[in-house]
């Protein structure tokens, strides 16, 4: 058996997530399945072999990304068919979560072969708690469509009483800024973190017009989270002026 744990050994498709920042947020099962699985899947197998070469893994990758997914989902499920165990991985966090897996997770489920997530790094929740804002119930949109839908999408989730996360480019960061701010109000509370997990992580907290004059005048990099407090929620973190201050110490780091 390989060392492998009884309950893993019936070939399946494995989802493991990888860490968002910091190497060391891996779980120690997550690395066994790595190193015991016969393939890897990776979006992109020069960020994972990264991972490979500083945990010592030599696990054979195939690249598996949304370019190619569609063709190649029906032979992957095949091989887990024929007794093979596949681990499929994202550049960073967890597959399928505004990353690919969906259509082999789908794939998979339709034919009877057994898929398990295993649970671990994600960039989204860390976000959430440290916003400030109600984590108890939260919506996750992730990356809004960049142009047909984007507004008609917005102006739906106005209304939204419970918290709202989203995935931005640091590129398109004030544009989504700006934009939430003339759809929901530019004293709306929001959070925006950066760099998850990295030696660079920030959250900035300030209201929607605030956030978006800030980051105009300090424009971001790294990997962005943007929270949004839901409409009409009376438990929003501090007031205008905290939300300020807490601008202003981060502008020399920008």
């Amino acid at each position: 058996m390989c060392g492998r744990n009884m309950s893993d050994a019936i070939s399946k498709l494995y989802l493991i997530p990888t860490p968002v920042g910091n190497l060391e947020d891996i779980t120690l099962r997550a690395l066994r399945l790595l190193k015991e699985a016969d393939l890897v899947l990776a979006e992109d197998t020069r960020t994972t072999g990264i991972l490979f070469k500083h945990y010592d893994i030599h696990t054979p990758m195939m690249a598996h990304h949304k370019f190619n997914e569609h063709k190649t989902v029906g032979r992957i499920a095949e091989r887990i068919e024929r007794g093979e165990t596949v681990a499929l991985v994202s550049d960073a966090g967890t597959p399928s979560v505004s990353d690919p897996g969906f259509m082999l997770v789908r794939e998979c489920v339709r034919r009877g072969v057994t898929v398990e997530c295993l649970p671990g790094a994600t960039a989204f929740v860390p976000a959430l708690v440290v916003s400030g804002l109600p984590s108890d119930r939260f919506t996750f949109e992730g990356f809004l469509p960049q142009k047909k839908g984007r507004q008609k999408r917005l102006v739906a989730l106005r209304g939204e009483s419970r918290t709202m996360i989203f995935y931005e480019s640091p590129f398109r960061l004030v544009k989504l800024l700006e934009q939430l701010a003339t759809v929901f109000g530019g004293e709306r509370r929001a959070s925006v973190s950066r760099e998850i997990s990295k030696v660079h992580e920030t959250t900035v907290r300030d209201t929607l017009a605030g956030l978006a004059a800030f980051f105009a005048a300090n424009p971001p990099k790294g990997e962005i989270v943007v929270v949004v407090a839901g409409a009409g929620d009376a438990r929003q973190e501090g007031d205008g002026d905290d939300g300020e201050r807490d601008c202003s110490q981060y502008e020399a780091e920008y």
